[in-house]
């Protein structure tokens, strides 16, 4: 008789088969999350994200596009740090090639203060670059507990790279009074999670377009923007948020300009997997609308 053992934990995102020379999109784990300030575990989220991606067809009934035909390259996770200034650092490293190359970063965290660094790393002189920050909070803060580089803070540290013109924040409804009054003075624009359940997605996604002029776009993506109902495993969970579908409508209008995208805040041991499950989704998405925009040119 055989004994049948455990099976294997997937390390590598499903059909993430090409070598990183031909790759056109690049996966990149950053297992941090020192700077958390209610629930840990973000830390996680990487290889949770990756081991749910393999419950997936390849093939998208949307698009037609089929994931195991497009070149994909998991560069697996970076190393743990002992605080975030150590981890924006590597994280700028890493992602600089990538952009440089020409590839399509696939960031997966981690808490939200990964990624800054991501867009810090796209280069100067490249075609103009704008951000949609999907979160639940403003994370506007200059410093919180002492850090500059919380997560309480990463949507100002990406406005110190793009400036206040090029970042609008979607879904927040969690804000301190602090940071309002703060925002005042700088002028980061926001569409709250309040103006689009009554107005609706397209409504708010056509506004911060149309307030977004640049080439490119960025989409960092707290989880916590979409609602706890949806996506409970995050640290700082907030209801009356987004859903689900709301988030894959912003992916697909903004896929023909897309330079990247990160997915941020999965804490997978608070619930049963449909958060890790939902990101793995929302990763596919983003490969599938921008392969499919480059074939209809």
């Amino acid at each position: 008789m055989s004994v049948v053992g455990p099976v294997p934990r997937p390390t590598t995102f499903a059909d993430a088969n090409a070598s990183y020379g031909d790759a056109e999109f690049v996966l990149l784990g950053v297992p941090f999350d020192r700077t958390t300030s209610f629930r840990p575990g973000a830390r996680f989220g990487p290889d949770a994200i990756r081991q749910h991606s393999w419950n997936f067809e390849s093939h998208d009934l949307e698009t037609g596009v089929d994931l195991s035909e497009v070149p994909i390259h998991d560069l697996g996770n970076t190393e743990e740090f002992g605080n975030a200034e150590e981890m924006v650092r590597s994280v700028r490293e890493e992602l600089r090639p990538i952009y440089r190359d020409g590839k399509v970063p696939i960031v997966l965290g981690g808490d939200h203060a990964c990624a800054p660094p991501s867009v810090e790393a796209y280069p100067d002189g490249a075609p103009s670059l704008g951000v949609l920050y999907l979160d639940a909070h403003l994370d506007f803060r200059s410093s919180y507990l002492g850090d500059p580089r919380s997560h309480a803070c990463s949507s100002r540290r990406m406005l110190e790279k793009v400036g206040p013109r090029n970042i609008v924040v979607l879904g927040v409804r969690s804000v301190s009074r602090e940071e309002i009054d703060d925002n005042k003075t700088v002028g980061m624009s926001y569409v709250s999670a309040h103006e689009i359940a009554k107005d609706g997605i397209q409504a708010a996604l056509h506004q911060a377009l149309n307030m977004l002029k640049t080439e490119r776009l960025y989409i960092s993506l707290d989880i916590d923007a979409i609602d706890p109902a949806y996506a409970a495993g995050t640290g700082t969970p907030e209801p009356f948020g987004l859903t689900p579908r709301d988030v894959k409508f912003v992916i697909d209008q903004a896929a023909p300009r897309l330079a990247g995208i990160d997915i941020m805040e999965v804490s997978p041991h608070y619930d049963q997997g449909a958060t890790s499950l939902l990101a793995a989704r929302l990763a596919r998405e983003a490969v599938v609308r921008i392969v499919a925009s480059r074939r209809s040119r």
